[in-house]
């Protein structure tokens, strides 16, 4: 079976927040790269409110097959009561690039 690669997005309101979820999730190896973007400003309704917030965006690299530990896994470190996690399905992409994520995730190893 053919592999489904993903980007999943996930704003944080601090570094250090951005910084466990991306370390933690590397070092799980549920993904193989986690960029983190500062300077968002997230505006959006909360409660019945408009809010508005300064945030940064987690751009997190992996595998389909690890999309349920790495939702876990935000929902465990994050902050929030409910967090932003958006997974994207990867089209198309650098072959190499796509397989050092096979080789660098859980997928490659045949872990759960």
């Amino acid at each position: 079976m053919k592999q489904s690669y993903l980007t999943i997005l996930c704003t944080v309101p601090t570094f250090s927040a951005a910084q466990t979820i991306a370390n933690e999730l590397v070092s799980r190896e549920l993904a193989a790269c986690c960029n983190i973007i500062p300077g968002i400003t997230s505006i959006y309704r909360w409660q019945g409110k408009v809010e508005t917030d300064d945030e940064l965006l987690v751009i997190i690299k992996s595998t389909e097959e690890n999309y349920k530990a790495i939702e876990n896994s935000i929902k465990e470190l994050h902050p929030y009561e409910v967090p932003e996690i958006i997974a994207l399905t990867i089209e198309k992409g650098l072959g190499a690039y796509l397989e050092w994520i096979n080789q660098s995730t859980k997928a490659n190893h045949g872990q759960d």
